[in-house]
């Protein structure tokens, strides 16, 4: 299987310039009664709008819908315009989800391309919290010639150990071990020197994602996210088409 959750550059590129704000939002909910997992990069505007761009996937099928769209800045009424594919621009799209943020949840009506109501969604900033959860991972997925190796155990929220390495088709390598383990709420977090790693129960899967570990890596090298199911087994999120 291929399929992707990534937080940067999805959908219409956001230009950026120095004066502009920018974020990256991660909701869990349920689009109609499917589990989804949102992702959402914005860019505010200066009449304090938003810009954004991202992706929700239903967790039972790993099927993805891209999405583009506007916030507006006091209302916070947000459109997203829904597609099969990264770039929407320019193409009818499938669906619109329009509804309301406020405080950090997100909910409202599923449209179809007539306007006809399909379902009702609602996506909460708001993950369960992983304070009393205990595993033990060790496992192996990829995609190609790209290949990622785990190796993670944490007891009563505590991380015991962690190995995470990664392997290029070119042979260029991460690897990450021995973190040490920071506070957060709504999951776990590991941090080595400037690498961030995110540990957050998605219902159906955990997901495992790195940030800021170039220091980790070699030249061309990055860390895709993983998927970990209740089982212990990974897949891997690869960049590109499912």
């Amino acid at each position: 299987m291929k399929f992707v959750i990534h937080a940067l550059a999805l959908a219409l590129p956001l230009t950026v310039t120095a004066q502009d704000k920018s974020e990256s939002r991660e909701l869990i909910g349920k689009v109609g009664t499917r589990s989804a997992l949102l992702i959402l990069n914005g860019v505010q505007r200066a009449d304090g709008s938003w810009q954004l761009a991202g992706e929700y996937v239903i967790l039972a099928t790993l099927a993805r819908r891209f999405v583009e769209g506007e916030r507006s800045p006091e209302l916070g009424v947000m459109v997203l315009r829904e597609g099969t594919t990264p770039i929407l621009f320019g193409r009818p799209p499938l669906a619109e989800l329009r509804g309301t943020w406020r405080d950090g949840l997100y909910k409202g009506t599923r449209l179809g391309p007539g306007g006809q109501t399909r379902e009702e969604f609602e996506f909460s900033e708001e993950f369960p919290s992983m304070e009393n959860y205990s595993a033990r991972v060790r496992c192996e997925a990829k995609e190609g010639r790209y290949q990622a190796r785990l190796s993670l155990s944490v007891e009563k929220g505590q991380l015991k150990a962690l190995d995470w390495r990664s392997v290029e088709p070119g042979g260029q390598a991460c690897a990450v071990a021995g973190p040490e383990q920071q506070p957060m709420r709504g999951g776990l977090r590991f941090v080595a020197g400037l690498c961030r790693i995110t540990l957050r129960d998605a219902g159906e899967f955990l997901r495992l994602s790195a940030e800021n570990c170039a220091a980790l890596c070699g030249a061309e090298a990055h860390i895709e996210p993983l998927l970990i199911d209740r089982r212990g087994n990974c897949e891997l999120l690869r960049h590109g088409a499912r």
